[in-house]
């Protein structure tokens, strides 16, 4: 698993000859460690349970090349743990027994265990399952390393039992440094442009030990003179995003085509979506983002925006370069084109502070489904109001939990089909309150 990285040899030793680079420079210390400083610094929450000398289990989520593996061993040093590694790629029931039995038979002796688990989501729920009386005896601190969405792929009961950590992407500045560092142990600079330096760290994608490969190969070849933007991704063999002189950034240009989307200026939208994909930029990057905005900023003032992006993903992956790139730009000026509306964005963002707030309130009997005897006799379902039977296909029955009043969290503008639905909301809401709807 990719991890994050210092210039000086291992704790365990030096770095042995042929080593990868990325090795050579991995962190002995937390504080060694780049761009996971709101985890391992002072008030992050590892840097706080190291200092009180104790660990609980713990998830750490993020993208590969962030340090997670490197995390993991690190606090099993600060915190005197025994460090055991296993990847759920390549274990089964019986490695996870043994492995139990070790670290029970260690614990007898007085040594307690930190088991990092590399890709936990890999394991089904009966495996999951399996780590749960270790982890409430204390028999295994549990660590789990996971590039997926714990929520989705975890079991709740797993969940309920580790923290839950956030292992950021690296940004620009974490990968300068980890290149710094990597000029430092070579003893010499890479042979880059600035520009073709800033294409490197940008092609990356925040994946420090994609970044430490890419600098190994450019250290291992003769290259006579620095080379630009151009001749490294013909040398790598990868699009690199090319920089102006300027030296607006990637960021700094999806931020562009971001905002001119939202501004509805189709021509500066399909202006910045050229400078990215000339450049050389993924477009399943671009898609991605142009995806999110038909949801952000769009909505339901156009539903048809989300539809035509992902119509437009479909298309590039049918097509490819360059052909399916008229697809992209198709989708570029349909979104600058829409009605704007971030109702849905803001109705989502609410809905979630609230579920976090209400814990796991039970909804209203009546509107439970009740398959067994026993769920239909403590009233399951009873005197559920079928909304096809009502006058004019709606009932205006109640649908909140007993201890909450019925909230609010979609405010639908007068813009694009939003009209219509704020129309339609509104003649709901006047039949509730025993009015004339409309």
């Amino acid at each position: 698993m990719a991890d994050l990285f210092a210039a000086d040899p291992p704790a365990d030793g030096p770095a042995l000859p042929g080593q990868p680079l990325a090795e050579r420079l991995r962190p002995r210390a937390l504080d060694e460690v780049v761009g996971q400083e709101h985890l391992t610094g002072p008030d992050g929450a590892i840097g706080r349970m190291v200092a009180a000398g104790k660990l609980a289990s713990l998830i750490l989520w993020g993208p590969p090349g962030t340090g997670k593996t490197t995390i993991a061993r690190l606090l099993a040093d600060a915190v005197g743990l025994r460090f055991v590694m296993i990847s759920a790629v390549f274990s089964g029931v019986a490695d996870l027994k043994k492995l139990f039995a070790e670290a029970r038979a260690a614990a007898r002796a007085g040594q307690r265990t930190l088991l990092f688990v590399d890709e936990i989501h890999r394991f089904n729920r009966a495996q999951q399952d399996g780590f749960l009386p270790y982890v409430e005896d204390g028999t295994i601190t549990l660590v789990g390393a996971t590039t997926e969405n714990p929520s989705f792929e975890l079991n709740a009961a797993l969940l309920s039992r580790a923290q839950v950590l956030i292992v950021r992407r690296l940004d620009a500045a974490a990968l300068d440094a980890l290149l710094g560092r990597a000029e430092a142990i070579e003893g010499r600079t890479l042979p880059l442009t600035p520009a073709a330096r800033e294409a490197l760290v940008a092609s990356a994608d925040g994946d420090g030990r994609f970044l430490l490969n890419q600098v190994e190969t450019l250290f291992s070849i003769a290259i006579d003179a620095p080379l630009d933007p151009g001749a490294l991704g013909e040398l790598l063999h990868r699009r690199v995003a090319v920089y102006d002189k300027d030296r607006e950034g990637h960021y700094n240009l999806i931020s562009a085509l971001h905002k001119s989307l939202r501004g509805s200026d189709p021509d500066a939208s399909l202006y910045y979506l050229a400078r990215m994909l000339t450049a050389g930029e993924e477009p399943l990057y671009v898609l991605r983002r142009l995806v999110r905005f038909a949801s952000e900023d769009i909505g339901l003032a156009d539903s048809n925006a989300l539809v035509v992006t992902l119509a437009a993903k479909e298309s590039y992956d049918f097509l490819g370069s360059p052909e399916g790139e008229l697809a992209i730009a198709h989708a570029c000026l349909y979104l600058a084109t829409a009605p704007k509306s971030n109702a849905a964005y803001v109705a989502q963002k609410s809905a979630w502070r609230s579920a976090k707030e209400t814990g796991s309130l039970m909804p209203p009997a009546n509107i439970l489904n009740a398959p067994t005897r026993l769920m239909k006799d403590i009233g399951y379902g009873k005197g559920y109001a079928y909304d096809h039977d009502a006058e004019g296909g709606f009932s205006g029955a109640n649908y909140w939990p007993a201890e909450m009043n019925p909230q609010s969290f979609y405010a639908p503008t007068d813009r694009g089909h939003e009209k219509r639905i704020g129309e339609r909301l509104a003649a709901w809401a006047a039949l509730r309150r025993g009015g004339d709807g409309g």
